[in-house]
């Protein structure tokens, strides 16, 4: 790494500003869109839905079945690029009892 040219440097500069920019995306939507949700008068959580979707399943209910080591990220990179004819072995969501929701704790308490 002795050599390294402007145009090289300023490459690891851009992709390190991609990346951080990539990780920090989710937590900038979550900001706007509560921001949104209060200059709106609705609830910064749900949006007035009253629910909540299920952080371990995504709101579907059923999780796939893993063991001790399994790397979800791995298989879920590998299912999408497959045809889908992988059977999947589902079982059900045990933080929402397989209800792929909760209620919402910011709405229950105004009411």
């Amino acid at each position: 790494m002795e050599n390294l040219t402007s145009s090289e440097i300023a490459g690891f500069g851009v992709g390190a500003l991609l990346l951080s920019a990539t990780i920090a995306a989710p937590r900038v939507d979550a900001f706007i869109s509560a921001s949104q949700r209060s200059s709106l008068g609705m609830c910064k959580r749900c949006g007035d839905l009253r629910m909540i979707a299920c952080s371990e399943c995504k709101g579907v209910g059923s999780v796939r079945k893993s063991g001790p080591f399994s790397f979800r990220l791995l298989e879920d990179i590998i299912e999408s690029l497959g045809d889908g004819s992988t059977p999947k072995e589902l079982i059900p969501c045990m933080r929402c009892r397989s209800k792929g929701r909760f209620p919402c704790s910011s709405c229950t308490k105004l009411t």
